[in-house]
């Protein structure tokens, strides 16, 4: 279900939010620069960028805690111009978690409601509904100093949902979390999400946890959508060196266009002694411009025996380093021209004979289709 969601791509689909030239100003400092972007009901949606680019200044806008200098932001139709944050069907949950210390789960998740004076039957049900959701009935009357902190996390959910906004906004919600249970909680979140049929707008600098959660991501830099595209897209066919070298591991080899052949890019590179040849029909190109061409490490075959005669895109080098992660060893390559290249084999098997090793002398190839050419 989640694969053939994809509202965004349909012209007669209205968005939930839309941002309309949004600028942000901090005295001479612009934070957001003439920004525009639609997110759709429903959709997870992720805001990535590194610190200071503009994607926590973004979130707080839509929340009411900063205003736009210029530009207009709408949700479901109204616009937010001048709506306060507690009268916006927006909730946000914070880095932080921000859980009342003298309150119990049950009563941190309650506080909201209580606030808004619903009837304490409808209340109780609300909580009920909230605690089994997260998993937490049996730590309904913990306080938030008895608990871990994936289980603070979840109270901190619960609390953002039982209103049941329009909007949940979560800023930076699994920074906290060491690794097993941040990727653990991540795919929670998808499945609490996916069952609400909530829209989640997600802040966060770490590239993995935007590729697992979210339907799209919107890179950030300096105040700019970079791109805008599906986790797919932003990996496979990033638009600018700048993404390419933010999400992931990328490995750019620099070089000039010589032009093309059989409907193939011939790029005249140092790194290598023939001109590589790359399948990216979406490039529009002229003979001797400079271009970046980007390979992610994975899609690097490195071998100790020559490649066969009709072999393309060979690369010759040294053996720099070797790392072992357990699923994957990752070689670090050094070529003639001093470049280094990162390239990554997957361990398939418990044991290798006669591993390649330090010092050795390599080839690495990749397929004309592995790669992509940066313009930019």
């Amino acid at each position: 279900m989640r694969r053939a969601f994809a509202p965004w791509s349909d012209p007669n689909a209205k968005p939930l939010i839309s941002f309309e030239n949004i600028t942000k100003r901090f005295g001479d400092a612009v934070a957001v620069d003439n920004l525009s972007l639609n997110i759709f009901e429903g959709e997870f949606f992720c805001l990535l960028g590194p610190s200071g680019c503009g994607k926590t200044t973004l979130m707080r806008m839509l929340a009411g805690f900063e205003q736009p200098t210029a530009g207009r932001i709408t949700l479901a139709g109204q616009d937010l111009a001048g709506v306060p944050p507690y009268r916006r069907p927006v909730n946000m949950m914070f880095q932080s978690y921000a859980l009342f210390p003298h309150m119990s789960v049950e009563k941190n998740i309650a506080f909201g409601l209580k606030q808004d004076g619903l009837p304490k039957a409808e209340i109780t049900s609300r909580v009920e509904e909230m605690l089994r959701l997260v998993q937490l009935e049996r730590l309904a009357k913990r306080y938030p100093s008895q608990l871990s902190g994936g289980q603070r996390q979840r109270v901190a959910l619960a609390r953002a949902l039982a209103k049941r906004p329009k909007l949940l906004l979560l800023d930076e919600p699994l920074g906290a979390l060491d690794k097993k249970l941040r990727e653990a909680t991540q795919f929670e979140l998808m499945d609490i999400q996916h069952e609400l049929g909530m829209t989640f707008v997600v802040v966060t600098h770490d590239q993995e946890e935007a590729m697992t959660m979210a339907d799209r991501i919107a890179v950030m830099d300096q105040g700019h959508l970079a791109q805008v595209a599906t986790p797919g897209e932003i990996y496979e066919q990033p638009k600018t060196r700048f993404i390419a070298e933010f999400v992931g591991d990328v490995n750019i080899l620099e070089g000039n266009v010589m032009g093309q052949e059989n409907g193939l890019w011939r790029v005249q590179t140092p790194s290598a002694d023939a001109p590589l040849t790359i399948d990216d029909p979406d490039e529009v190109l002229h003979s001797g411009q400079a271009v970046a061409i980007a390979v992610r490490p994975e899609k690097m075959v490195i071998q100790r025996d020559p490649p066969g005669p009709n072999a393309r895109n060979v690369l010759t080098g040294e053996v720099w380093d070797i790392g072992y992660l357990g699923d994957w060893t990752v070689y670090r390559v050094k070529l003639a021209s001093g470049a280094i290249l990162r390239v990554t084999r997957a361990n398939a098997s418990r044991f290798v004979e006669n591993p390649i090793d330090w010092d050795e002398q390599v080839y690495v190839t990749f397929a004309p289709n592995a790669a992509v050419i940066l313009a930019e």
